[in-house]
């Protein structure tokens, strides 16, 4: 089960590409200037992670009106994100949580990832979405055991809204 709504959040540090190659990520660096949305999805490359995010980077002004910074987390190599990332529009964060321990310490790991069609791999993320306030507390939660689900961007949205 996801971490709860009241829970402080894990704070780490995980690795993006930006123009001039690796960067760190910290969010405790981030947290303190704008509420943010962590948005994790088990691999780059496939038709709903992608449908997601692209969706995301075509609506990121109603998040920035928000006072919201959307990141995305995902498994994957940084390399692999930015090549994902530039074929498909994506314009957000993403950030590589290769060792999958970010995704452990949200408690949105799979044990062992869509097993009925031989994938097995232990520790991909579910599809979820944290917001984290201003002072490091998650506000909202949500994960799905069922990769094909999205979160409940309306949800979202409207807690957002609570926290301008």
């Amino acid at each position: 089960m996801a971490l709860s709504v009241g829970t402080p959040a894990p704070d780490f540090t995980l690795c993006t590409l930006g123009a001039n190659g690796p960067e760190l990520f910290k969010l405790s660096e981030k947290v303190g200037s704008a509420n943010l949305l962590i948005l994790f999805v088990p691999m780059a490359f496939t038709g709903v992670c992608t449908t997601e995010f692209c969706e995301i980077s075509k609506g990121i002004n109603e998040y920035d009106s928000l006072n919201a910074t959307v990141i995305g987390i995902s498994g994957d190599n940084p390399f692999a994100q930015k090549e994902w990332a530039a074929k498909e529009g994506i314009t957000l964060t993403l950030l590589s949580d290769y060792d999958h321990h970010v995704a452990k310490a949200y408690d949105v790991a799979y044990d062992a990832f869509l097993p009925e069609k031989n994938l097995i791999m232990g520790g991909v993320p579910k599809r979820s979405a944290f917001i984290v306030d201003k002072s490091g507390v998650i506000q909202y939660a949500e994960s799905n055991d069922s990769p094909g689900v999205l979160p409940n961007f309306d949800a979202i949205k409207a807690k957002l809204k609570e926290l301008v």
